[in-house]
């Protein structure tokens, strides 16, 4: 359970709130779990675990999902403010 350490602080990082950087970190995401399971090796059931979490996380549509974004959830009013996202 040593490898779990390394994989369960990547659920808690936030998704962006900008749109336009949910692809980047989409990418950035998958391309840290891939990197991570074929360096690293985690044994079987942390990687049943971890794998378990996030299906559950983005199946349930909480919005830290970092796979897709859940069509039913809204973006947070601060997200529509020009001088939060930027010109």
């Amino acid at each position: 359970m040593y490898c779990l350490q390394w994989l369960l602080p990547v659920l808690l990082i936030p998704k962006p709130l900008n749109p336009a950087l949910w692809f980047n970190h989409s990418m950035f995401m998958g391309f840290y779990l891939l990197s991570f399971l074929l360096e690293r090796k985690p044994c079987t059931i942390c990687a049943l675990v971890f794998l378990a979490a996030l299906f559950l996380i983005c199946y349930s549509c909480w919005g830290n999902c970092f796979l897709y974004h859940c069509h039913d959830s809204t973006l947070p009013n601060s997200a529509h403010d020009p001088s939060i996202v930027g010109n």
